[in-house]
């Protein structure tokens, strides 16, 4: 049973992910979460005010069973199939959340200083989940796709403008820790 419970080494997880690349590479399918929410704002009729929404969703109906699945599969994994297991991380990581006041660190991947309720609906909190999202929302229109369309589709694609866009997420994640997070908290 702890095969299941213990997170899975990359040697396994990854050539999961490859295989169900090279099955989507041979039906002709291009993966990508983000699609889902074109699709999702033409079923609630986006079509009528631009002509970006405006395709055939049924086309992308197997896309959107693969969200349910990760909802589904999400939910199993972490109510029925997972454990206390700490998360690894690097002690100097570890030291400089302390310093920017998390506590619980490697406890949990949503810390309490930015997910709790009480950090949510304070005036702080709004402010980051809204800029983020806008941040996340443009970012992924603006480079036509998001970072598992872009690292997983697209670079297993060898598509040289995904190989561009995941370079850029690695940048901005590096100025978000080293720049950015310093300052907001």
């Amino acid at each position: 049973m702890d095969v299941i419970l213990d997170p899975w080494p990359w040697y396994v997880s990854g050539p999961l992910i490859a295989l169900v690349m090279f099955l989507l590479v041979y039906f002709g399918k291009t993966f990508g979460m983000s699609s889902n929410l074109r699709t999702f704002c033409t079923l609630a009729g986006a079509g009528r005010r631009s002509t970006f929404f405006n395709f055939n969703w049924r086309d992308q109906k197997w896309n959107l069973l693969v969200v349910l699945g990760a909802i589904i599969g999400g939910f199993i994994a972490h109510f029925f199939l997972s454990n206390d297991t700490p998360i690894q991380l690097n002690p100097s990581t570890m030291v400089k959340l302390e310093t920017f006041g998390f506590s619980n660190i490697g406890e949990t991947l949503l810390p309490k200083e930015i997910y709790s309720w009480e950090a949510v609906l304070s005036l702080k909190g709004l402010l980051i989940l809204m800029g983020g999202g806008f941040l996340v929302g443009f970012g992924t229109r603006y480079a036509g796709g998001c970072t598992s369309g872009h690292a997983i589709t697209g670079l297993s694609n060898l598509q040289v403008p995904s190989l561009i866009a995941v370079t850029g997420f690695f940048i901005g994640g590096l100025v978000m820790t080293h720049f950015i997070l310093p300052l907001l908290f």
